[in-house]
């Protein structure tokens, strides 16, 4: 019988053997040579463009079923949770990838990820030191915070689509749906865009996305912050004068305010979102539509539009392509 005091424990309590444990020597040895030779791929290439996140590993391997992400000297290190996932084998597994890429303790943030239904656990506070710091994609700076959420604040792998807005963004209006802190809007100010508008239901986002205006230099009086509902916000706005250019529609999967019985789930409400997100753009104007559902299905066909077109292998950068899964998908709409 093994030593009980070298014996893990599963979430129900139940007693695993010594062979459990070695497994998850090993598998924490295979994640930190994995990551290691990713790191040395990319970091060089990366550091030269300004790019401080980028992501490392996500469930390469079957076995291990972990997601590392980098952040300028801290390591981002998550596990996509299951009933059989037991509490030390999360911490194993960052240890070691510490170790290998000589990031201390405390620059190491622990993850748990859901998926499904149960994904706005995403959105879910952690922890409260609200604590941030600045990391650089390009000419841009961020501000993330890896301690109080599972999402950091910079969704990293829409830093092409980003590009891509900022390269004709140049004297245009401009407007940020679900802007979450605001990435997106200031990619299109420092390409030049005369007014953008970037609207989330979340103060703590909007807050969030003064912060990065200011670390950027943008002034509120040209590029505007919304706290609102996204259709309520929508509905207001279809009887102003005011019509954009360029937006971006970038829904979480789901979500669901029990106090004022409104929900949304993207494969459902997509086609009544960008209907209603239509009705505020100029004709011939660009919309971005963006989703990381992994079973999404497309009813774009059913809007009135000049053209409909995915884009979403020229948006998903190469520290994300993925074998077995795309991170998100990416349509440019024609209105």
């Amino acid at each position: 019988m093994a030593d009980e005091s070298r014996m893990l424990f599963n979430r129900d309590g139940q007693a695993m053997d010594q062979r459990l444990e070695d497994k998850y020597h090993r598998q924490a040895g295979m994640l930190a040579n994995r990551v290691k030779k990713r790191f040395r791929h990319l970091h060089k290439r990366f550091e030269k463009a300004g790019i401080e996140v980028f992501r490392l590993y996500d469930w390469d391997i079957p076995e291990i079923r972990a997601v590392v992400d980098w952040y300028a000297g801290h390591l981002v290190v998550g596990e996509y949770t299951r009933k059989q996932s037991t509490p030390e084998w999360l911490p194993m597994m960052g240890a070691e990838v510490g170790r290998a890429l000589e990031v201390p303790p405390d620059n190491i943030h622990l993850k748990e990820r859901f998926y499904g239904k149960t994904e706005g656990r995403r959105y879910e506070r952690i922890d409260h030191t609200d604590r941030m710091f600045a990391v650089s994609e390009r000419d841009l700076k961020f501000l993330v915070n890896p301690w109080d959420y599972v999402d950091t604040g910079l969704f990293a792998d829409h830093r092409n689509t980003r590009q891509m807005v900022r390269e004709m963004a140049a004297g245009k209006a401009f407007l940020n749906l679900f802007c979450y802190t605001g990435s997106f809007s200031c990619y299109a100010a420092s390409g030049g865009a005369r007014l953008t508008v970037s609207v989330d239901r979340s103060k703590t986002a909007i807050r969030w996305a003064r912060r990065n205006y200011e670390l950027n230099g943008l002034s509120e009086k040209e590029h505007r912050l919304v706290q609102a509902h996204v259709f309520e916000f929508l509905s207001a706005a279809r009887s102003k004068a005011q019509r954009f250019d360029i937006a971006v529609v970038d829904p979480p999967s789901f979500y669901a305010i029990e106090s004022e019985e409104e929900s949304f789930d993207v494969v459902a409400d997509h086609v009544r979102l960008l209907r209603d997100v239509s009705a505020l753009m100029h004709p011939g104007a660009t919309l971005f539509f963006s989703t990381n559902h992994q079973n999404f299905t497309s009813r774009l066909e059913e809007l009135d539009a000049a053209d409909i077109s995915e884009i979403t292998s020229r948006t998903i950068p190469e520290d994300y392509i993925h074998k077995r899964k795309r991170i998100h998908r990416c349509w440019r709409i024609i209105v």
